[in-house]
């Protein structure tokens, strides 16, 4: 495909996403100039695709109201991307319903792929892998996906039919500000208007969504996912953690993410010798916790200095796994029964 016909290609599919495009947005895109922009809508023109020129301060081009588009087609790159998401989706457990659906858009595209990029496609999909098995997560219901999607389009509420951790079935109204897709799962935020606090609900916990009359106003702040870090950050749970930890904000997040525990800077103190109180000083690290195991390997990972102010279990626990590293660091094997670690090649 030359440049020049790729170019009217993509003009045709940036005017079918629908609206009206300027000339300059439509330069940019192109990488061309207004001048060319032009020509090239006259060529579309001359292929029988309706383009109308919007005048004035907004103007611009868009197609004609009602206009039948021509068939789906895709680049090389085009085509190659969505297989690749297809088959990643499939292999990472959505439901029947969504598996068939994307087992027969697959088929259909693979049947019009020239062979040669057909043969390319299935060598990268034999050796394609994923980290997270078949079916670990549930993918969400299309129907719903869509309905939540389109309230937070439009700023409208929603009423959902929502199934907790306990099992127990609700009927919820929502405000949704966004979708998030974090760690294999899709949720969406929002406000309860019932309990005038954000929630955050996991989409495949949700059976139903039906949107509501009227409009809601967005609020300005954090955006969804960050509200969604947060909320996991701060959730309810057995244990409240404070510590003091001396290091930089990477070094801290490496260990800590913003899905697990909130960082607050402290006032930089002067210490003899300290390299550079902005990069490294005291954070007040908060966070949450159902158990506490696993937090002394983490804090011995990150080998900064750090402070335990409650809870005192903690203290206990850090000792103990102190302790444990150094009574195997003196370990020479004998009192596994004989049998010493294997060398290192």
């Amino acid at each position: 495909m030359s440049r020049p016909t790729g170019r009217v290609l993509t003009l045709l599919e940036l005017l079918q996403s629908g609206g009206t495009r300027t000339i300059a947005e439509l330069a940019g895109r192109l990488g061309v100039d207004g001048r060319t922009v032009r020509r090239y809508v006259d060529h579309l023109i001359d292929l029988d695709v309706p383009v109308e020129a919007v005048r004035g301060r907004y103007g611009g081009y868009r197609l004609a109201p009602g206009y039948r588009l021509p068939p789906l087609m895709l680049s090389d790159d085009e085509a190659l991307a969505v297989l690749l998401g297809l088959a990643a989706g499939r292999r990472a457990g959505p439901t029947p319903a969504t598996a068939t659906a994307s087992e027969t858009a697959a088929a259909k595209i693979r049947r019009v792929l020239p062979e040669r990029l057909a043969r390319r496609l299935d060598t990268v999909l034999e050796s394609l892998d994923l980290t997270e098995p078949p079916g670990a997560f549930t993918a969400p219901d299309a129907g719903v996906l869509l309905t939540v999607a389109d309230a937070v389009r439009h700023h409208r509420p929603v009423s959902i039919r929502y199934t907790g951790r306990d099992g127990r079935p609700g009927d919820r109204t929502l405000h949704p500000y966004g979708i998030v897709a974090h760690s294999g799962r899709w949720y969406v935020t929002g406000a309860d208007p019932g309990i005038g606090d954000d929630r955050t609900f996991r989409l495949d916990r949700i059976s139903d969504a039906r949107t509501l009359p009227g409009t809601f106003e967005p609020p300005t702040g954090p955006d969804p996912a960050q509200r969604l870090l947060t909320g996991f950050a701060t959730a309810a749970y057995r244990h409240e953690v404070t510590l003091r930890i001396h290091g930089t904000l990477d070094q801290i997040r490496a260990r800590l993410p913003a899905t697990v525990a909130t960082l607050t800077e402290l006032e930089p103190v002067s210490e003899p010798g300290a390299r550079s109180p902005a990069a490294e000083r005291w954070l007040l690290v908060e966070l949450r916790a159902e158990r506490l195991d696993w937090l002394p390997p983490v804090l011995a990972a990150l080998d900064r200095p750090f402070v335990i102010e409650r809870p005192g279990e903690l203290r206990d626990l850090v000792a103990e796994f102190a302790q444990r590293l150094a009574h195997r660091a003196r370990s020479d094997g004998k009192e596994m029964g004989g049998h010493r670690p294997p060398p290192v090649p």
